[in-house]
């Protein structure tokens, strides 16, 4: 297939290319390089991907209308997997902009341009976040998620609406994917374990918010791509049984769906710098802070809809990918 994948020189982006690639895909790249983190790092990832001769790059803003209408005019595309957004929720609160031109305004432009090219399957990145105030546990699709805590929740939220009203429309396949805390080699500079490793190698006070009392459902960067792919390859069909009288926020009439994707075992957030600390064979220093606006204490995925539809379920052991990421880690910083 030709897949567009958007958001290429991402830590997720770059990981599903790699895979892609390598099956024998074709694969467009969809990057603007913004400087949120390391351009250098944006970088390395790509010059991973350049040696794929069946891998085209093609720096791009997706909130730039014309620029993405022209890209979909160019070439067809059988598959476009959107992992371009503003990240984070704790910059949401300082940078709404941010979030309101990449992960609306560029969201919408790529489902125009799936709709007028006649796209196969246009799949996106959701997130965990939009369960918000959310309390029992696990996480499940079939939950309503009005309530987000956060700006970069709430898009991703109106990501999800907005996509099931071009499938209802326009009959596009759409299917969006609730990630859950990723983690693992060529990670995001902005996430906890990249920081934690940072800060403790640098013998420099490591963040913890809520005093540790936080439980995250980590999710290896493998098990989401192997994830990511099985969907990609089975496009959302309508569901006959829906009814309007009792609707379901993870299936439709229309070719909609939502999936989370997590490893199914919550971590507390201690244990996982203890397996770290381990790891590096250093004791961390910690600076135990109140919890953050826009955080939550918990995050759990059921992930029964994701193994009854694709026949996957994460389960790499948190100490397996902890240990796997201080390589990669120690390896490209010479740490």
């Amino acid at each position: 297939m030709r897949i567009m994948i958007t958001g290429a020189a991402g830590f997720i982006g770059s990981s599903l290319a790699i895979r892609l690639l390598e099956r024998g895909d074709e694969v467009v790249g969809i990057d603007n390089l913004n400087d949120y983190y390391s351009v250098a790092l944006k970088e390395s990832r790509l010059a991973r991907l350049s040696a794929y001769r069946n891998f085209r790059f093609v720096r791009l803003d997706i909130a730039e209308r014309e620029a993405v209408a022209k890209l979909f005019r160019d070439l067809q595309f059988d598959a476009v997997m959107n992992l371009a957004a503003q990240a984070g929720v704790r910059y949401s609160l300082k940078n709404p902009h941010a979030y309101i031109d990449a992960n609306l305004v560029g969201f919408a432009n790529l489902l125009e341009g799936c709709r007028h090219s006649r796209v196969g399957h246009f799949v996106f990145a959701s997130s965990s976040s939009v369960y918000g105030a959310n309390t029992k546990q696990p996480f499940s699709e079939h939950d309503n998620v009005d309530h987000p805590l956060s700006l970069y929740a709430a898009s991703k939220k109106a990501n999800e609406l907005m996509a099931h009203s071009y499938a209802h429309l326009f009959s596009l396949p759409c299917t969006g994917l609730r990630f859950f805390t990723v983690y693992g080699p060529w990670g995001r500079p902005d996430m906890a374990l990249f920081l934690f490793t940072k800060g403790i190698l640098e013998g420099k006070p490591i963040p913890v918010f809520n005093r540790g009392q936080m439980v995250r459902d980590f999710t290896y960067i493998d098990d989401i791509v192997e994830g990511v792919i099985r969907v990609i390859d089975q496009p959302a069909t309508p569901n006959a049984d829906w009814s309007g009288e009792r609707p379901d926020p993870a299936t439709s009439r229309a070719p909609y769906r939502i999936f989370n994707i997590g490893n199914n075992s919550p971590v507390e957030l201690m244990r996982y710098i203890r397996i770290l600390e381990k790891e590096l064979g250093r004791e961390a220093i910690l600076e135990l802070l109140p919890m953050q606006d826009g955080d939550v204490p918990a995050t759990v995925a059921d992930v029964s809809e994701l193994a009854a539809a694709v026949g996957f379920r994460p389960a790499t052991p948190v100490d397996v990918g902890i240990s796997r990421f201080v390589r990669w880690y120690r390896e490209y910083y010479k740490a």
